[in-house]
Formats: structure tokens, C-alpha cells, sequence
């Protein structure tokens, strides 16, 4: 039994255009052998999301576009989905039927990390925008049973120096799936004021834990109105997540 390796420098051989003989010559292999691996059972072709998943090949950058995988990160933490079947796994994301920008930048970020195809359903007051590939829990590795806010939700050790490094394009994702931007009304001592304010609500602690991690590294100051909701009322915190994150459309 010849390890893989051998294998994988035989077909390399072949591919640079050696004949067998000749590889079977460098390699000191039976001719058999090396006609059997890059003939008769050459290397399968790979395709799809296989070419593209950074956490199985050495040579595709990790990832290709951080900026787009923190996006899709927030936006799956908030309403995707990835079903794990017996199939091909498949990343379902739910958009808000109204806000057409959002459904093509999460098509976009799709595209950009792994997908190869995206498609769009219409539901009752949403667009479900999938991705089908066998790569997608590589790059998820949050997907599991049930419900987020009853299992746990840890970032990878991979994944926290892309959130490091790109805070704002993942609390873009996350406001964008389970947050709005709003305009908020007080009145005091007869004098009404209107001004902008961030809410996040999400019932997954872990989540929101996230959400507050991103926020301290941006600078952004935040607050708790209640158990499963987080604001951010500053005028120079507003300021700062209209540069990031910035209304949906």
C-alpha cells in the first residue's frame, strides 16, 4: 500500500506532462501501479464549492473576502439557516421582502465567500435567498440542531480575528438581519426631540454577547433596555454604526 502522498506526486508528474514510464521511472514505481492511479483512476475533478472552501485548501486565501464572510456571518447568526442532510447542505437566509438592497447584498456575500449559484424563493413577506454546497459547514461551523438561543454559539478560533479585523461589516450582518435603525421620540418638559437610534434584539445570550464584543471594538457605546434588546442612543455611537451598518434598504 503506497501512501497518498505518493499517489498525489505520481498524478502531479502526469499532469506536468511526463509520460508514465517516465514516472513510474522517477518515482521507482511499477509502470502498472502508476497507470492504474493517472489512467485508469485519475484524480477526481473537483467542483463547485469544493475549489473555493478556504478551510480545506491551502491555497485559497483565508478567507477571500473577509470583509463579505463577516457580513454573511451576522446575517446567518441572525435568520439563516443551514440544513444538513444526507444531500448537499443547503444555507438559507431570510430576508425581508421590503428591503430589496439587503436581499442583493446577501446574495452578493453568498457569491463572494463560497456559492457558486444563489437562488431566491418567495415566501409570505420574505425572500429566502439559498445556497446549496457540500463546503458550507466548514465555513458555519455554528449550524446544529434546533434553535440558536437553546444551544450554544461560540466563534471558531479562525473565525474571531476576522471579526477583529472587520467588526463593523459583521455588525452590519447582524443589525441587518435583527436590527433596525429608528427614530426615536422624547419629550421634555413640553419639547418634543426626535433622534436616530440603533436597536438589536436577539433572544440567543451568546449572540447578543457578540453583538456588544463588536460594538466595545468599534468604540461604539451600548446599552441593555431589556433582557433580549440592545440600543445604542450616543449621538457620536449613531454616528459611528451610520458608517457601518446604516439603515436597511
Amino acid at each position: 500500500m503506497h501512501p497518498p502522498q505518493m499517489r498525489a506526486q505520481a498524478r502531479a508528474l502526469r499532469a506536468r506532462g511526463h509520460n508514465i514510464h517516465a514516472v513510474a521511472r522517477t518515482l521507482s514505481l511499477p509502470y502498472a501501479t502508476v497507470w492504474h492511479w493517472c489512467v485508469d483512476r485519475p484524480e477526481p475533478v473537483k467542483r463547485g464549492t469544493e475549489l473555493r472552501c478556504f478551510r480545506c485548501r491551502s491555497d485559497v486565501e483565508n478567507p477571500t473576502e473577509p470583509a463579505a464572510y463577516a457580513y454573511l456571518l451576522g446575517l446567518y447568526l441572525g435568520d439563516g439557516h443551514l440544513a444538513v442532510s444526507p444531500k448537499v447542505p443547503v444555507l438559507r437566509i431570510a430576508c425581508t421582502a421590503t428591503y430589496p438592497d439587503l436581499i442583493d447584498a446577501c446574495e452578493a456575500a453568498m457569491l463572494a465567500v463560497l456559492a457558486a449559484r444563489v437562488q431566491r424563493i418567495t415566501k409570505q413577506g420574505c425572500v429566502s435567498v439559498e445556497s446549496s454546497g457540500l463546503h458550507w459547514p466548514c465555513l458555519l461551523p455554528q449550524h446544529g440542531p434546533g434553535k440558536k438561543h437553546k444551544r450554544p454559539i461560540v466563534l471558531a478560533d479562525w473565525q474571531r480575528p476576522i471579526i477583529e479585523q472587520h467588526p463593523g461589516d459583521f455588525l452590519r450582518g447582524l443589525f441587518h438581519s435583527d436590527g433596525c435603525r429608528i427614530a426615536n421620540r422624547v419629550t421634555t418638559r413640553g419639547r418634543h426631540y426626535i433622534y436616530p437610534r440603533y436597536m438589536f434584539v436577539n433572544e440567543s445570550a451568546d449572540i447578543m454577547r457578540l453583538c456588544q464584543w463588536s460594538l466595545d471594538l468599534l468604540g461604539v457605546a451600548w446599552r441593555m433596555n431589556r433582557r433580549n434588546s440592545l440600543s445604542v442612543a450616543r449621538r457620536d455611537a449613531v454616528a459611528t454604526l451610520d458608517r457601518h451598518v446604516g439603515p436597511k434598504s
